[in-house]
């Protein structure tokens, strides 16, 4: 028998104790979170409504709209209710369905982007055969192999972590439930969650990441044997927007899961990123750089004119 009482519910102290910087960081992350959606929804609007984008790369590009509107949601609403409550609880087992649901939506998001980067590999090195080798059945099946085989990696690690007591200390100092953050509140063993974590860390992100880093290096390859000036910049310029989205991605997802838990303002800065930040910039990534979702755009506004 334990000395000890069973947790129920966790305390999220994420961002600031100051009801005055809470009622700003209130403001600034509904506006973050309405931005979202509206942006990944317009998106995901034109690219159903305008013919000219029915192509495999806009295929992805909408799973991913809608994949950020998956992300977003899991994070933000809890977020911003706890800018405007005292009681900043969650209980444990929404905690350990959030940290599901993050892990899941962001394992799909490292897939989703490695099957892109193929994508601008096929229709740079192939592109008399790209819509022969990228065919609908095939994109179907690269979509429903990412959703499938992350929610099936944050199945593993939360049934994994189902088998933790937590007891005692009830404070995470995160804006969110993930596993790291639920590690030092513990007070059973956590060696077989943390390895669990961070196998699927090295396996799944790391992996994903690796094979849109050897996509690139084809894709340069490729794009140096071509003579033409023009032809270059053009594939340089099919693949700049990718390149930013996996670059914001990776650049605060992996590390925030490799960097030791420590409530630092770093740590709070990374997820915020891939979490909040992350999700609103993608669909300005895609439509601002982009000349076919412009020119989409303009003939939708013709159309209801």
């Amino acid at each position: 028998m334990r000395n000890h009482s069973v947790v129920s519910e966790f305390i999220l102290f994420g961002l600031s104790a100051d009801p005055q910087i809470e009622a700003l960081l209130f403001v600034l992350f509904l506006v973050i979170y309405l931005l979202t959606l509206m942006g990944n929804l317009t998106l995901l609007l034109v690219i159903k409504a305008d013919s000219f984008l029915h192509t495999p790369m806009y295929f992805f590009l909408g799973q991913l709209s809608f994949l950020d509107l998956c992300h977003s949601s899991v994070t933000v609403p809890k977020l911003l209710e706890n800018l405007l409550s005292e009681k900043k609880t969650i209980s444990v087992e929404g905690c350990l369905a959030q940290a599901f649901f993050v892990f899941a939506t962001g394992g799909t998001e490292s897939c989703l982007l490695t099957v892109m980067a193929y994508d601008r590999y096929v229709a740079i090195s192939s592109p008399l055969l790209y819509g022969q080798m990228m065919n609908r059945q095939l994109c179907m099946g690269l979509v429903w192999g990412s959703w499938s085989v992350a929610f099936l990696d944050a199945l593993i690690n939360i049934l994994v972590a189902l088998n933790l007591d937590f007891c005692g200390a009830q404070n995470i100092y995160h804006f969110s439930c993930e596993l790291p953050s639920l590690y030092p509140l513990s007070c059973s063993d956590v060696s077989a969650s943390f390895t669990a974590l961070l196998s699927s860390s090295l396996l799944h992100f790391f992996g994903n990441f690796l094979l849109i880093f050897f996509s690139y290096v084809c894709i340069l390859f490729t794009i140096l044997s071509i003579n033409a000036t023009t032809g270059r910049n053009k594939a340089f310029s099919t693949c700049s927007s990718h390149l930013t989205a996996v670059i914001f991605f990776y650049g605060s997802g992996l590390l925030r899961y490799l960097m030791p838990n420590s409530g630092s303002t770093q740590e709070l800065i990374f997820s915020l990123q891939y979490s909040v930040v992350t999700p609103m910039l993608n669909p300005l990534i895609y439509s601002l750089k982009n000349k076919e979702v412009k020119a989409a755009v303009r003939r939708i506004l013709r159309k209801r004119v």
